[in-house]
């Protein structure tokens, strides 16, 4: 339990962050001020970069044999689904929109966040390389 936990417990409370953001009709009155300088889609690649970045690690980390041999396309599918959920959950909330132009910003910065993260897994230590 204390492993699943170690593992999911960040994407689980990431998630509900994400949708607690969601559910306000003025998320900008809890945001700072720097983020209004941002593209509203470079806000969204790198809020599902985080989120897919916490699945893949979650996925190699903690998953039965095959989801880990898969980490890469599902982290990727966990963030872009949920990130389509998201996009469902605003469509309800007053003075909010949904838009299919957000859940593809949040699933190009899913996969460069979790190609990026599998990228820094997958370099070796300056030490084990060696010396010519």
């Amino acid at each position: 339990m204390v492993m699943l936990l170690r593992y999911w417990g960040p994407v689980c409370v990431y998630a509900v962050l994400i949708y607690s953001m969601s559910a306000q009709s003025h998320p900008e009155d809890n945001l700072p001020a720097f983020v209004f300088d941002l593209s509203d889609k470079v806000v969204h690649a790198i809020e599902y970069a985080v989120l897919g970045m916490l699945c893949y690690r979650a996925l190699r980390g903690y998953s039965v044999v095959s989801w880990r041999q898969h980490a890469i396309p599902l982290a990727i599918l966990l963030a872009s689904v949920y990130g389509a959920s998201d996009e469902l959950h605003q469509s309800f909330i007053p003075f909010r929109d949904s838009s299919w132009l957000d859940w593809l910003a949040d699933t190009i910065g899913a996969t460069l966040g979790v190609l990026a993260l599998h990228r820094v897994v997958q370099m070796k230590p300056a030490s084990s390389i060696p010396e010519v």
